[in-house]
């Protein structure tokens, strides 16, 4: 018996499981919670682990928490490995009929399409046996997800495109403004960009030059309306919390406050015409191994984009955004 054959006879695999847990929950104590084991327990796997492969893979002590070099390595191979065993189960199934399975979707917290939407509708009346799964991650996290392979596609916006992923518009949204009837602007109309400047503002954690929302950021610096921040939150429902309760003036998509202004928890203010335009994609990548059930999902949701011309899928606030509860282009079972 060689060495690799060696090796792979005496690695307790559960390790592995151990190992990748501690580098999701970034130490050991947090690791041992979510194993529900002692963190004594926790740390010696990890002893064990590094004894077998050789080297260490985590720096650690004095408050430190860093993978090293090999840690690194192994993680990224631990993800393709775990990617792989989580759908050994869909390969019992492939020629069966009816499809089962889990669809896990990464998704930026404030999209809102009919497109997404209808899919799920017909999907599941095609295939009720899948189950699913919506995470809701800042766009960076779920562009890292689909890269690294733990998920097995994602939904957001982009700030720069990967070389190792592929991408497809959904949709296109506008920013406007916004502001809630505490503020002082609340009910004032025919408002000019110069009466927003001076007055605090909230906006996402992404607004900024160098990620997802930078075209509301660079609109904010042009307008001279980037100063000042005294709110921020990754979640659109806490923007539009932090906005309707008065603490400042923020950004929102246009389209997903329609029903917020129409019952007065906002109010409209400038740019009433042209406001940021910020594209939302999903985002795959070649080299994951898609289940069946994933892959007849992301296959449904790229031909109800491409059901429709980029106008129709360019949302202003303006016209009307809904879907028809009744199926559009079904999905055909196989």
């Amino acid at each position: 018996m060689n060495h690799a054959d060696k090796f792979v006879t005496n690695l307790d695999w559960n390790l592995l499981r151990t190992f990748v847990v501690i580098v999701e929950e970034g130490g050991i104590t947090a690791a041992a919670t979510r194993l529900l084991r002692r963190q004594p327990t926790v740390s010696v796997a990890l002893g064990r682990l590094e004894a077998q492969i050789g080297s260490r893979l985590i720096e650690r002590g004095g408050g430190a928490f860093r993978l090293t070099s090999a840690g690194r390595e192994l993680y990224r191979e631990c993800t393709e490995i775990y990617g792989s065993i989580s759908r050994l189960a869909d390969l019992t199934q492939s020629a069966t009929k009816e499809l089962t399975g889990h669809v896990e979707i990464l998704l930026a917290s404030h999209v809102v399409t009919p497109i997404l939407d209808q899919t799920l509708v017909d999907f599941h009346r095609a295939y009720p046996e899948v189950s699913f799964e919506i995470r809701i991650e800042t766009s960076r996290n779920v562009l890292r997800g689909v890269l690294e392979k733990t998920a097995p596609f994602g939904i957001c916006l982009l700030n720069r495109r990967l070389a190792k992923l592929e991408y497809e518009r959904i949709y296109r949204e506008h920013f406007g403004f916004f502001c809630g009837p505490p503020h002082p602007l609340y009910g004032r109309r025919n408002l000019d960009i110069s009466d927003l400047r001076g007055c605090a503002g909230v906006s996402f954690e992404t607004d900024s030059m160098d990620d997802a929302l930078r075209p509301v950021a660079i609109f904010r610096r042009d307008n001279d309306l980037d100063h000042n921040i005294v709110g921020r939150s990754t979640h659109l429902e806490e923007v539009r919390r932090l906005i309707s309760c008065g603490l400042g003036i923020g950004p929102l998509p246009i389209h997903v406050v329609r029903q917020d202004l129409e019952n007065g928890t906002l109010w409209r203010l400038p740019p009433y015409e042209n406001p940021p335009a910020v594209d939302i994609y999903v985002v795959t990548n070649p080299a994951s191994r898609l289940s069946r059930a994933e892959g007849k999902f992301l296959s449904a949701l790229k031909a109800q984009i491409a059901a429709k011309t980029l106008a129709d899928r360019t949302y202003d606030g303006l016209s009307p955004l809904g879907f028809s509860p009744k199926p559009v282009g079904p999905v055909q079972a196989q």
